[in-house]
């Protein structure tokens, strides 16, 4: 979900299993011994860590598949040769350090292939379930995204609406002022409102594990933010900031009169077709169906299970579930219609540059050149235990990436900056390719 510091993507074969076989897209409920979650809404705050270097796992078990029903469609591998490009550099990840690797690529008529390699439990040895479930991090932002885009369509929210407004009284702060800062804004991350998660032990300062169990309320998270300064005049700057989504979350609800996660369960989830997709219910710490287990480094600068964790803290920021072939399902569905109208989609396009070159920011997507000329749409996340990629390409082809670590937790803690942009820019580049057709 969230994603803090880090903005846009940017931008082998493995002994053991090969062969092809159907996927089955009904998960159990178990999975190896259970356990989830870092937020890329709070991204990486570098200097925090103890200056500890982990060691690569290359443990490989691999294997590569087509691919079974999403919303009721049958898939199929679009080329043999794709879909083992997709399983090698699947597998470069997990020789970069990263536990496990999960990944699917789908073209515009819906044919996909996917891969799952390394290790699913580090503590078991098990393979990684394929197409399995995943903190999926900032991209929840696009869900929310979506829905507010659909209460403007119909008419209930204005995009350039002060969020004034839909929450009366309540966006007001040291050179904050709700009066002055539209939804586009919130959307766009050029309100100015000072970050949230900045102070979330395990995002700032302090050990994650000890408080992974803590729920949090939004109005509690909204009044960390809101007793900071403003961090820009609205409009003048961009800086990814989880707080505006906090705040979308809640206009979806003032505006609905309902939960923000039933919203895009009935809005879009639902309407797809969507199985494995989903907003955590309050108090749910496990992942619901079968999934890789997730990893952060601890106090003690080891890889540990954070599988099970609340991720309240993230909310309409970054608190979903999905699986990479539903995010790619998702995210073809935003651009091609099906979710929206084309004025509503050409809005969400009109970015503004980032602090990444090139790299611009939509209403809740993010717009990123390809190595191959042109530009793709999705988003990217990051939770303690995952890190998701998600994009589409100008030819409708999507593609969906996940780790079972943030790059901090696997990343050289004496030289984290640079190591952590390494490790990070490994996942994008796997992107980058399956949209190049490499």
């Amino acid at each position: 979900m969230l994603q803090v510091g880090v903005v846009g993507p940017r931008s082998h074969d493995t002994g053991g299993m090969g062969k092809a076989e159907k996927f089955s897209p009904v998960r159990s409920n178990v999975v190896t011994p259970e356990s989830p979650e870092a937020v890329e809404a709070g991204g990486v705050r570098f200097g925090r860590r103890r200056s500890v270097v982990w060691r690569v796992l290359a443990v490989p078990v691999a294997a590569v598949i087509a691919l079974g029903a999403v919303g009721g469609t049958a898939w199929a591998v679009p080329s043999k040769g794709e879909a083992e490009s997709l399983k090698s550099r699947a597998q470069g990840l997990v020789d970069a350090g990263y536990p496990a690797a999960l990944a699917a690529v789908s073209d515009s008529k819906g044919e996909s292939a996917g891969a799952a390699v390394g290790k699913g439990s580090l503590e078991t040895g098990q393979a990684p379930p394929m197409d399995g479930e995943v903190r999926v991090g900032s991209n929840t932002k696009t869900f929310v995204a979506v829905v507010v885009m659909q209460l403007v369509q119909e008419g209930k929210v204005g995009l350039d609406e002060p969020i004034e407004t839909y929450l009366p009284g309540l966006i007001k702060g040291e050179g904050i002022d709700g009066s002055k800062i539209t939804v586009r804004q919130l959307l766009q991350h050029t309100s100015g409102l000072p970050e949230y998660t900045d102070t979330i032990p395990g995002t700032g300062t302090g050990d994650i594990f000890q408080i992974k169990d803590h729920y949090a309320q939004p109005r509690d998270l909204l009044d960390v933010a809101l007793g900071k300064p403003a961090a820009f005049e609205p409009g003048t700057q961009w800086a990814y900031t989880n707080t505006n989504y906090l705040v979308l979350g809640m206009l979806v609800e003032r505006v609905s009169q309902r939960p923000v996660g039933e919203q895009i369960d009935e809005r879009i989830v639902k309407k797809l077709g969507l199985s494995h997709t989903y907003f955590p219910a309050p108090g749910e710490e496990k992942i619901r169906g079968t999934h890789p287990q997730g990893y952060d480094l601890s106090a003690e600068g080891k890889l540990e299970d954070i599988t099970e964790m609340d991720p309240a803290w993230a909310w309409a920021a970054g608190a979903m579930i999905s699986t990479p072939s539903e995010l790619n399902t998702f995210f073809q569905a935003v651009l091609d219609g099906r979710l929206l109208t084309q004025s509503s989609i050409d809005e969400m396009k009109k970015g503004v540059d980032t602090d990444k070159a090139g790299v611009v920011y939509g209403l809740g997507i993010i717009g990123t050149p390809l190595s191959c000329g042109g530009i793709s749409w999705g988003h990217r996340g990051g939770i303690h235990g995952y890190r998701t990629v998600s994009a589409v390409g100008p030819d409708g082809t999507a593609v969906a990436v996940a780790v079972t670590a943030m790059p901090s937790a696997i990343a050289d803690q004496s030289n984290l900056y640079s190591s952590y942009n390494e490790k990070d820019g490994k996942i994008n580049e796997v992107v980058d390719a399956a949209l190049c057709h490499k």
